[in-house]
């Protein structure tokens, strides 16, 4: 049988980036004006990226979500991409 082409990786999990000092805040709350963490959460086209793929637990990402939708509202960051 010949060797396999495949590299064996080790998955390491992803780390919630709502977390100050590895503890969820009570109440959660995300700051619609802090756009350095928003603008991680949501792709180059504008869109809000999914818990799959940035690891938010999901309270915080309702959380997430519903900042970038008031950072829209308030245009502070932008519908599309562009």
């Amino acid at each position: 049988m010949p060797p396999s082409n495949r590299k064996i990786t080790k998955k390491t999990a992803k780390k919630d980036p709502v977390r100050i000092d590895g503890m969820l805040p009570r109440p959660m709350y995300v700051d619609y004006k802090d756009l350095d963490l928003l603008g991680k959460l949501t792709n180059r086209h504008g869109r809000i990226v999914s818990r799959r793929k940035t690891g938010c637990a999901a309270s915080s990402q309702h959380a997430v979500s519903r900042a970038i939708k008031r950072a829209r509202f308030m245009a502070l960051m932008p519908y599309d991409g562009s």
